[in-house]
This record gives C-alpha cells, sequence and structure tokens, in this order.
C-alpha cells in the first residue's frame, strides 16, 4: 500500500466513510489472517479473531495514530489480538499433561516431575520479565516470528528486539542458574 494511497483511506475512514474500512479489509485482511493464524493455529478461530481486529480497527477510527504503515499497524493489532486471546484462554492452550493421563510406559515417572517442576521455574521466570522484553522473548521463541517480523510487528527497530532478546536471555539464565548447574 503506498503513502498516498493509506492516506487517503486513513482520512476516509475518520470521516466515517464504510468504503475506506471496505478497502483496506479486502488489502490487508490477508495479512491480519495470516499474523493471526501463525499464533493461535486454528483457521476458524483465525477467521473469527481477524474480524475483530478490523471491528476495533474501525471503532477508534477516530484515535488512529499511525507511526509507520496501515499494514505494520495492523499486523500489531493482529498480534496483540491473538496474543491477548491466548492469555485469556490460557488453560486450553496449556502443554500440561492431564493429572488423569497415564505416563508412556518408557517414561520414568521421577524424570517426569522433574521435567514439569523445571517447566514451571521457566514460566515463571519468563513471567518475571520486563513487559516489552517479555513479548520480544515470547514473540520469538514460541510464535517463530523472526527479529524483522517482530520489529514490523511491534513498530520498533531490529536493534531494539536484538537488546530486548539480549536482556530477557540475560535475566533467564540468571534466574534458572539453579538448574542448569546440576
Amino acid at each position: 500500500m503506498n503513502p498516498q494511497d493509506q492516506d487517503r483511506l486513513l482520512a476516509g475512514l475518520k470521516s466515517n466513510n464504510s468504503i475506506a474500512l471496505k478497502e483496506i479489509f479486502e488489502s490487508l485482511y490477508p495479512l491480519v489472517y495470516h499474523t493471526i493464524l501463525r499464533v493461535v493455529e486454528e483457521t476458524s478461530l483465525a477467521e473469527d479473531l481477524a474480524q475483530e481486529v478490523f471491528i476495533r480497527f474501525w471503532n477508534k477510527r477516530q484515535k488512529i495514530d499511525i507511526k509507520y504503515t496501515l499494514p505494520a499497524y495492523l499486523k500489531k493489532m493482529a498480534l496483540n489480538q491473538a496474543l491477548g486471546y491466548l492469555r485469556s484462554n490460557k488453560s486450553k492452550f496449556s502443554d500440561e499433561v492431564p493429572l488423569n493421563e497415564p505416563l508412556p510406559a518408557t517414561e520414568n515417572p521421577d524424570h517426569r516431575v522433574l521435567d514439569l517442576e523445571l517447566a514451571e521455574h521457566m514460566d515463571a521466570a519468563i513471567d518475571s520479565l520486563p513487559e516489552r522484553c517479555k513479548l520480544v522473548f515470547r514473540l520469538s521463541r514460541f510464535e517463530g516470528l523472526s527479529y524483522q517480523e517482530i520489529s514490523d510487528a511491534l513498530q520498533i527497530s531490529i536493534k531494539t528486539v536484538e537488546n530486548q532478546m539480549g536482556k530477557a536471555l540475560k535475566i533467564l539464565r540468571e534466574k534458572m542458574k539453579p538448574y542448569l548447574d546440576k
């Protein structure tokens, strides 16, 4: 989307022109949908969340302040929508094995307990990271986004992404040191 089209469409949005929203939707829905799909990995859910992004976008049209590009802005909204959904439905997406599910016959129960304990400590260490640091770390390590994709989605420089990842890894190494030295 070129800057002239972006300016025209944003001006149309701010003057309550639903045709401008339709053009934006038709142009950028695939970007929003695929961004969400990478996070939630369920097509119908990604479709619903993508539609919610455009509804939120329309509802806040008067307050929109785009510093870079409209695609980057909507991609960030899409990531926030997907991550917000995962946060609010955390138990549904838990990696933990249910207590009533039998362990595989070859797996040592003592090792399983230690693995779960280590995972709990790692989750707690990640949750203790500063918010920006935690978001960058999760997008990189759990969502598989490249530094460039994170930079675009969060509208920050690649250098900032690198610094936040370095900070996250340093903090996590320190917090996990007692478990790594064993």
